[in-house]
């Protein structure tokens, strides 16, 4: 039996469209695959956020998302709460913040994890997920990352933006599930590009994922094939 069914599939499936050069019309792309297959929620830039809301229309099954501190992580606090604030009333129902990184490797531990419980604050009830960017962290810092984020509330911790070199791996993953120990979920992004990554990370405790229209496409035709179902896209 397969571990994971290609019509539970897209309700882990964060699809996005948040690089540098995404265009209007891929942004629609994202807003009509992600109603069409039922991906959990759709990720644009901060800019096109409310083009994101207007094509997924307003009886959407899809939760919209929105960023904050992307990509770098490096804004001011109080940059990151207006950012936050805003997708807040654009509707957002989920978001995602990419932490100080040069903080924690600078080892300012206080100011990272406060920095956290301010946006937490801010969009809470709705889930806060915490952006580790781990290509730039050894082991060391993504455990103690990883250990901040959920004293200061988080309900996911988010290994990467996609922006960085070094995918995803699943040994990050059981490092973070280790750490985590149960007490906020997962979501990985940057390097899930294929059925067997993703399952293989899902086993480790991953819980959500992060993925691009086309390696979400990818994925989810690899999961119809599997079962012998036709994948029209």
């Amino acid at each position: 039996m397969n571990l994971i069914s290609a019509l539970d599939l897209p309700k882990l499936i964060d699809i996005s469209a948040v690089r540098t050069n995404v265009t209007e019309q891929e942004v629609k792309e994202v807003a009509k695959i992600a109603n069409k297959y039922g991906f959990i929620c759709a990720f644009a830039m901060p800019c096109y956020t409310e083009l994101l809301k207007k094509e997924l229309g307003s009886d959407t099954k899809v939760h919209l998302g929105g960023v904050v501190g992307f990509p770098s992580g490096a804004d001011t606090t109080s940059a990151k709460i207006l950012t936050a604030k805003e997708m807040i009333s654009l509707g957002c129902d989920e978001v995602d913040m990419v932490i100080n990184v040069g903080a924690l490797l600078s080892g300012d531990y206080d100011f990272v994890k406060n920095e956290i419980s301010e946006i937490k604050k801010i969009v809470s009830p709705i889930p806060l997920k915490s952006i580790l960017e781990i290509s730039y962290l050894d082991e060391e810092k993504i455990k103690i990352g990883t250990e901040l984020a959920v004293e200061a509330g988080v309900d996911f911790v988010k290994t990467g933006t996609g922006w960085a070199k070094n995918p995803t791996t699943v040994e990050t993953i059981k490092l973070i599930s280790e750490v985590v120990n149960n007490r906020c979920s997962i979501k990985a992004a940057g390097g899930v590009r294929t059925l067997k990554t993703l399952e293989d990370m899902y086993v480790q405790g991953c819980r959500r994922f992060g993925i691009s229209l086309n390696s979400a496409l990818s994925i989810l035709r690899e999961a119809y094939e599997r079962e012998g179902l036709e994948f029209n896209n």
